[in-house]
């Protein structure tokens, strides 16, 4: 029998596309890898199969030229977005029985493009914290090591396909909750730039800070699924449409950038020492194989701090009235997070929107002479599953569970996509990634640039995995 569960989301399709499998075989066949597996990792915490044989049923009563650029191929949603009938919680008791009766545009599109929704994957609650554990559905572990964590807050996402019990997830980024659990799991999240993909739509329709996003095994596969995913629709302000050529015909060129610039200390953010060492050992393969790589940076001075007042400001907006209703069913550290946003003076957000403003002059600067920025994914290697979040980092002590998200908040100020590419292994066996940030609404050849470096770094083959520890 073929282990489906083992083969990349563009081999699968194209077998989906020559008849020699059928969406209601993958389903069964994922359903039984998740059987096998979920249990020791806890990614997937709802499943929908009679809703996913249905949808199959539907695309597999279409000619195969008609059923999408997925063509039938099974995807997790992240349990933030909505799927119609459903039960989507957004990690929190307050939802615990919440059956939303319509799916997020982006699980709309996404459907409508082939995909077929599997099950929700795990997330803290309302996505808040990088590190992936609920009062609902309980932790996530890390499936390189189970006694870790798997990040956050896309954890879930990050696990199963790391695992192979779907080939394809959608992640949300606003602190890096895309970039940090890609990072730690060694699978590929990419943060594209705001209004790429459009979502919800929720309260806050002209929101550029929390985005959506693929994530997958390797490049690829996450060209495939943006493909599946971008295009302006009239609900989301800010969105625009997909370019011309496909993202996965852009990537496959594996266009050789010029010049790259690179920081291993952006505005002398605590580090730890084993992530620099295997971040520049990536940076060091790159360099041999004929890249250009320059230790250059924008000025990010002051960015963490304005990042954590315009957080501060979504979460006042959007959490206030659970605040005033369901407190006692609030984790402490959303509490913080919405008091924090009350608290700010308009002089305070006034001065952060113009830092933010600032940073993307900077980076356009930047781009002028680089084709690419790349950074470490994640501060930290990943820890105990009981850490919720780090308390020290490099020998300094941080005081909030937002002071240790500034490596990917940096990136996140400038509004530029960015893709956590998986680039090697600490000693131990604990997996990290490198953030490559791209031009403005570059995706295109941001992806192309990755899927070379993918080739060059070797790691691409790493996953899916069997639970260790």
């Amino acid at each position: 029998m073929t282990e489906y569960w083992r083969l990349s989301a563009r081999k699968t399709v194209e077998l989906l596309k020559a008849g020699a499998v059928s969406p209601l075989e993958l389903i069964d066949h994922a359903l039984a890898r998740i059987a096998t597996v979920n249990p020791r990792v806890n990614a997937m915490v709802t499943l929908c199969a009679d809703r996913a044989r249905d949808h199959a049923r539907r695309l597999m009563a279409k000619p195969v030229d008609q059923r999408g650029p997925l063509c039938g191929l099974p995807f997790g949603v992240k349990e933030l977005n909505d799927v119609a009938g459903v039960r989507t919680t957004y990690g929190s008791p307050i939802f615990a029985d919440n059956v939303p009766e319509k799916s997020d545009i982006m699980v709309e599109r996404l459907e409508h493009n082939g995909g077929i929704v599997l099950g929700m994957t795990n997330t803290p609650e309302f996505g808040a914290g990088a590190n992936t554990f609920n009062e609902v559905h309980g932790e996530t572990y890390n499936p390189w090591n189970v006694k870790l964590n798997a990040g956050g807050s896309s954890g879930g996402a990050a696990v199963a396909l790391a695992t192979g019990e779907v080939w394809l997830a959608t992640g949300s980024d606003l602190g890096g909750s895309l970039r940090t659990p890609a990072a730690f799991c060694s699978v590929v999240g990419l943060r594209p730039s705001p209004g790429r993909v459009p979502s919800g739509p929720g309260e806050l329709r002209f929101d550029t800070l929390s985005v959506d996003g693929p994530m997958a095994r390797d490049v690829g596969d996450t060209a495939l699924m943006l493909d599946a995913m971008a295009g302006w629709h009239i609900d989301i302000p800010v969105s625009y449409p997909a370019p011309d050529e496909p993202f996965l015909a852009t990537a496959l060129k594996r266009l050789k950038p010029k010049r790259v610039a690179f920081s291993l200390d952006p505005a002398a953010l605590p580090i730890e020492a084993g992530v620099k060492s295997i971040c520049r050992a990536a940076l060091e393969k790159l360099s041999a194989a004929g890249i250009a790589v320059e230790e250059a940076s924008p000025d990010f001075s002051g960015v963490g701090n304005a990042f954590q007042t315009l957080r501060a400001v979504d979460y006042a907006t959007t959490m206030r009235p659970l605040l005033n209703k369901h407190r006692d069913k609030l984790k402490p550290d959303v509490i913080w997070n919405a008091e924090k946003g009350l608290g700010l003076t308009a002089e305070e957000i006034g001065k952060a929107h113009l830092r933010r403003s600032r940073l993307y002059a900077d980076m356009v600067k930047l781009f002028e002479t680089y084709d690419l920025l790349v950074l470490p994914a994640a501060p930290i290697l990943p820890r105990d599953i009981k850490e919720r979040w780090p308390r020290e980092i490099a020998g300094e002590t941080l005081d909030n569970y937002v002071e240790w998200l500034k490596l990917a908040a940096l990136i996140t100020m400038t509004s530029c996509p960015v893709l956590s590419l998986p680039c090697g292994f600490s000693p131990d066996g604990r997996p990290m990634g490198l953030q490559i940030v791209g031009k403005p609404r570059g995706e295109g050849a941001l992806l192309s640039h990755a899927m070379l470096f993918e080739e060059i770094l070797g790691v691409r083959d790493a996953v899916p995995i069997d639970p260790k520890g």
